[in-house]
């Protein structure tokens, strides 16, 4: 299948008009079965949010559902073959043009990516984000949406990756459309869903579909009402220099959990797992067609640091 080499204008208008964009059809049908089967193999290893330290939503307000807590289950990319699909997510070439225009070429995945399960009743999750947080009203560096002369930039990238039909009303992800431009933390109420609910949008979307949204967004979850469970994926990811997470640390020796490495990764997945630094420091660059190049500064400069330095980077 052949798929645009760039974001396409009506594209950038969309994302920059409302903070978000419904990419379809990203998963196919098999890829979604895949998917799910993988993770029905490992559902007794969900775990769900049961303590009050862990809820995401207020008991009594709009988001907080019937009581049942949502799941979560990790380690996608850890599962070997299991983990072929959750792993195309990370240069898939669909959304390869939008990675490179809303977060610049080399950009890398910045969480651990996990699955988000609610079975009917569950808890969603109250609103939180935005480039001015929708709570404080302090501006957030660090999850900032902005675009200067035509190029736009989000500091962190959501990446949803619905595994379920989510149907209008149904719940799950929910945005405030154009809030990744608010400079106004928002009114009392709103937060938990309890005031001005028309301005809080649940997108209609199918499984395979992707939502990719700047986390300068206000975003969060309604609490699920369907029969069937709802399932995405959710990752996040970031421009090359910039950082959240730091799991790319690693916990016993540095790195990613290996696991995601013995399953098999293409050369442009395993670009996107490098840690961040800018792109001339020898970063392999995921091109338009896939390709890798490594971006790279002239040998004379490279000599003249380790000189001076006596290690290979500044």
């Amino acid at each position: 299948m052949e798929y645009p080499l760039e974001m396409t204008e009506d594209e950038r208008y969309l994302f920059d008009l409302n903070g978000y964009i419904i990419v379809r059809g990203v998963l196919t049908a098999e890829e979604v079965k895949e998917c799910n089967d993988a993770i029905d193999r490992r559902e007794s290893q969900m775990i769900e949010r049961k303590d009050a330290a862990l809820r995401n939503a207020v008991k009594g307000t709009a988001l907080y559902g019937s009581g049942p807590g949502r799941k979560d289950l990790g380690r996608v990319l850890e599962w070997g073959e299991d983990s072929k699909a959750f792993k195309s997510i990370l240069a898939h070439p669909r959304l390869l043009p939008l990675f490179h225009g809303i977060l610049g070429k080399g950009y890398r995945m910045d969480h651990l990516p996990f699955v988000i399960a609610q079975d009917r009743g569950a808890e969603g999750f109250q609103l939180h984000g935005g480039t001015i947080d929708c709570t404080s009203g302090e501006y957030n560096s660090y999850l900032a949406y902005n675009c200067h002369q035509g190029i736009i930039r989000s500091a962190l990238l959501g990446c949803n990756v619905m595994l379920t039909d989510h149907d209008a009303g149904d719940g799950g992800f929910c945005v405030v459309p154009g809030s990744h431009k608010s400079n106004f933390k928002m009114p009392d109420g709103m937060v938990n869903g309890d005031k001005y609910q028309e301005y809080i949008i649940q997108p209609s979307t199918k499984a395979g579909d992707v939502v990719l949204f700047s986390e300068g967004t206000v975003h969060g979850a309604a609490s699920w009402c369907a029969e069937h469970q709802r399932r995405v994926c959710l990752y996040r990811f970031s421009p090359s220099t910039n950082v959240y997470g730091r799991s790319y640390f690693g916990h016993d020796g540095g790195g990613w959990p290996k696991e995601i490495y013995d399953g098999g990764l293409t050369d442009a997945q395993a670009a996107v797992l490098e840690p961040p630094y800018a792109n001339r420091l020898d970063r392999p660059i995921i091109q338009e067609d896939g390709e890798i190049e490594v971006s790279s500064r002239n040998e004379r400069k490279k000599q003249h640091d380790k000189d001076l330095f006596g290690t290979k980077y500044f």
